[in-house]
């Protein structure tokens, strides 16, 4: 059973209407059950809070989307209600995220044989590839806050002070149950070795090393990044899982078409000469060339979608890429 202080924290936390703090204790309440061996009830506890945070935005606003402090110019903070169905995957990207969720509803009973779920993510891939769509869906599906940590708050001039920043984030994990995004995560994570290394930026990821290994919070930790060739090895080990994306190929194309146009197109349109024409493209370039075809056709009053219109757009977006590409080589 829940021990007297943490009775005391939950009914003052009640009483105060102080919603990340109740959460919080009761997250550590159902921890210690899990660790007696309680799994089942563990469980249980850990779905109604789950529960709870998904119900009480419809009574007044979410408390958990209020980073107070110097978290609030750390941490964005919102409430994704995504799932994985609207997600196009490969088989094996869907079987790693859909082990994440599986694990993390189960906790309880894993945490109760001594295991522990995965909840540290390393997401690597091109840009556009579903990398923060994930993040999100994961955050959707388990019903947890999503607090994206913000670089600009975070990495400063002054030595010592990203460190001490990074600190309140992870001191945070543990406060409030939530998964906690590091997108372009390069940014703290590049090799020690590097050329244009600077002595901050090595001692930030050192601290980054330790506090990632020593976090034991129920929280989830998802980092990402576009350019996994310049992180630094000792990354890699500290994460559960490493997911890698890719551009999607013909069918994932055609399937990603035709989702976002179904009952909008005009009838006999091939979404695979579609799909042929927008290889090479990410996920996001694909779903932008479809929302451009569909606003032409509103603003043209076109009952219909043709094909001609989504070559237009996916030819357009498709130069466009190119010669961005052809710049930065």
């Amino acid at each position: 059973m829940a021990r007297g202080e943490q009775i005391k924290a939950l009914l003052k936390s009640h009483l105060e209407g102080d919603d990340d703090r109740f959460f919080a204790v009761a997250m550590q309440v159902a921890a210690h059950e899990a660790k007696l061996g309680h799994g089942k009830l563990a469980e249980e506890l850990r779905a109604m809070v789950d529960k709870a945070k998904g119900q009480i935005g419809t009574v007044r606003p979410v408390p958990i989307g209020r980073p107070r402090g110097e978290l609030a110019n750390l941490l964005e903070a919102s409430y994704p209600k995504a799932r994985l169905s609207e997600m196009i995957l490969s088989d094996v990207l869907a079987e790693q995220i859909g082990r994440v969720i599986r694990e993390q509803r189960h906790a309880g009973r894993i945490v109760s044989y001594g295991l522990l779920p995965r909840r540290k993510l390393l997401l690597i891939g091109p840009p556009g590839t579903g990398k923060t769509l994930t993040a999100t869906v994961l955050a959707g599906e388990l019903r947890l806050p999503l607090f994206q940590v913000r670089l600009d708050g975070l990495i400063t001039k002054f030595m010592g002070e990203t460190a001490a920043k990074l600190r309140q984030i992870f001191d945070a994990t543990n406060r409030n149950r939530g998964l906690y995004f590091f997108d372009e995560f390069d940014a703290i994570g590049s090799q020690r070795g590097l050329a244009n290394d600077v002595g901050e930026i090595r001692r930030v990821l050192n601290s980054f090393l330790q506090m990632i290994e020593q976090d034991d919070s129920h929280s989830l930790v998802v980092a990402a990044t576009n350019h996994p060739s310049i992180l630094d090895p000792a990354l890699f080990r500290r994460f559960d899982d490493v997911l890698h994306y890719e551009l999607p190929d013909r069918s994932q194309i055609a399937a990603l078409l035709e989702r976002r146009l179904a009952g909008s197109v005009a009838k006999g349109l091939q979404w695979n000469n579609l799909a042929d024409l927008a290889q090479g493209l990410s996920y996001a370039e694909v779903t932008r060339a479809a929302n451009e075809a569909l606003k032409d056709a509103l603003i043209h009053d076109r009952g219909r979608i043709r094909a001609e219109d989504v070559r237009s757009t996916i030819t357009e977006i498709k130069s466009v890429a190119e010669r961005l590409s052809a710049q930065t080589e």
